[in-house]
């Protein structure tokens, strides 16, 4: 079984990659990309997964790990594998106002295409993402919102345990939520 912490760039993945290291289960990292200020707790990433497309066979190496996939390669995971994904959601408003604020922090220009543009284009890739999982008989998925994570960490992390029937430390999951990092809020959430 392959464990896979996915979503959309910037919608939680770090995040739930650090609460099921330290819950436990051993993670397929390489330590390529450090902490910086867009993410002070690490990235928890593997270069090699970016090559998923030209290379599926990558993948083998996360068998009885957790790995991070981005969702945008998810279709090319190889289908002689069994995967448990564990999917984080967050509202884009939320994601495109992080990604802003990322791009900036690193001196890059903002890309000047239209928030909804954008946001239109990253929910028509969610829904493929998602009516493609739900025909793979190879994949389970465990839809999580970050926000849920934020609001009660106790249930989710309970939630994930149960999915992935792995034997957690979820008090260890629960120390990894750090409220001060939830930074770009949606209007819903400020209010």
């Amino acid at each position: 079984m392959i464990t896979i912490v996915s979503g959309i760039p910037r919608s939680g993945t770090s995040l739930m990659m650090q609460m099921i290291s330290a819950g436990g289960m051993p993670v397929l990292t390489d330590g390529q990309r450090s902490a910086d200020a867009n993410n002070p707790r690490g990235y928890y990433e593997l270069e090699s997964v970016k090559s998923l497309a030209r290379n599926p066979e990558v993948i083998s190496q996360a068998e009885g790990k957790v790995v991070k996939v981005i969702s945008s390669l998810l279709t090319f995971l190889p289908v002689q594998h069994e995967y448990r994904v564990v999917f984080m959601r967050r509202p884009l408003e939320e994601v495109m106002k992080s990604q802003d604020r990322m791009m900036g922090r690193l001196g890059k220009d903002i890309p000047a295409a239209a928030n909804e543009s954008v946001a239109a284009a990253f929910e028509k890739h969610l829904k493929q993402i998602d009516q493609w999982m739900s025909q793979q008989p190879n994949i389970g998925v465990l839809y999580v919102d970050y926000a849920s994570v934020l609001d009660d960490a106790q249930r989710e992390a309970a939630r994930i345990k149960d999915f992935l029937e792995y034997p957690l430390d979820v008090p260890s999951m629960l120390r990894q939520v750090e409220h001060s990092l939830h930074r770009e809020k949606s209007a819903a959430v400020k209010a």
